[in-house]
């Protein structure tokens, strides 16, 4: 099979930061792509104004590509944020505030995939009363996500990178996900399985394929190490992408690596451009 069968989107927050943010999607499409995804883009806002939203859908529309992924509100990320769901206080109110929003913009593009970042532990703070807060606040989500006809993500990060950060294995991850669908009934959460990050914490990808291809929703890409694209660090991903393509998942495979010293347009070479549009 290979990469040239895979469906492949970029992420326009860690690609083309080079250009504006009105200016990625138009990137993206110059460079063969026909699908994007986006962390959430108003880092300091989890309700931009409607001028801002209206702007960037129509970069979106006005460069011919689908928006296939978006993140609900995560706080400072990049940054140290890695998620606000978690966080009680204000960071959690900020959360349920961007709910309508983040989900009402994913349906005026026809996007079907939401990610909700689970937030850092916070010093002080008994982890139960967190992980009862992000259970309350993801069962929104997963409500909001399903008006629309979405699956909401789960995702598990890496322990070296996000030490704060609760979820850093693949069980950790899918144990959220059956959390979420048992108190919703709705069966729409499902696991984001990164293989970068799950590289990172040491797992046996492999076996985390097979154990979990056919709860995931959406999947990630970038080599370790380093987190470049494909062929710059040790992962086998092509393999990899065969292993989950065989196990059935059929989904999207997001792009989201460090281009390196180079123009991210440069930095897709592993990947024929004929195989970069969506299939």
């Amino acid at each position: 099979m290979g990469f040239a069968e895979q469906r492949f989107n970029v992420n326009l927050s860690i690609l083309f930061t080079e250009f504006p943010l009105l200016e990625r999607p138009a990137a993206a499409a110059a460079a063969g792509f026909t699908a994007v995804e986006l962390w959430w883009p108003w880092v300091d806002s989890p309700t931009p104004e409607r001028s801002e939203l209206d702007a960037l859908k129509k970069a979106i529309e006005d460069a011919g590509v689908q928006l296939t992924g978006l993140n609900f509100y995560a706080g400072q990320l990049p940054g140290p944020d890695r998620g606000a769901l978690s966080l009680p206080g204000t960071e959690s109110e900020r959360f349920r505030a961007n709910i309508d929003v983040a989900a009402s913009f994913a349906e005026s593009l026809g996007c079907k995939a939401l990610n909700a970042l689970y937030g850092n532990r916070v010093e002080g703070v008994d982890p139960a009363e967190q992980d009862a807060l992000a259970l309350e606040n993801l069962v929104l989500a997963a409500r909001a996500a399903d008006r629309i006809g979405a699956v909401l993500l789960i995702e598990t990060l890496n322990a070296p990178e996000s030490p704060r950060y609760p979820l850093v294995s693949a069980p950790a991850g899918v144990a959220v996900v059956d959390r979420v669908n048992e108190a919703t009934g709705l069966g729409n959460a499902r696991f984001l399985m990164d293989l970068y990050h799950l590289s990172m914490n040491g797992e046996d990808l492999p076996s985390v394929i097979e154990r979990y291809a056919d709860r995931t929703g959406h999947v990630q890409i970038a080599d370790n190490p380093g987190r470049g694209a494909p062929g710059t660090g040790s992962l086998p991903l092509e393999d990899l992408l065969d292993r989950l393509a065989k196990a059935g998942y059929a989904g999207w495979v997001g792009l989201e690596y460090k281009p390196g010293d180079r123009p991210s347009a440069e930095a897709f070479d592993w990947l024929p451009r004929e195989s970069r549009a969506a299939r």
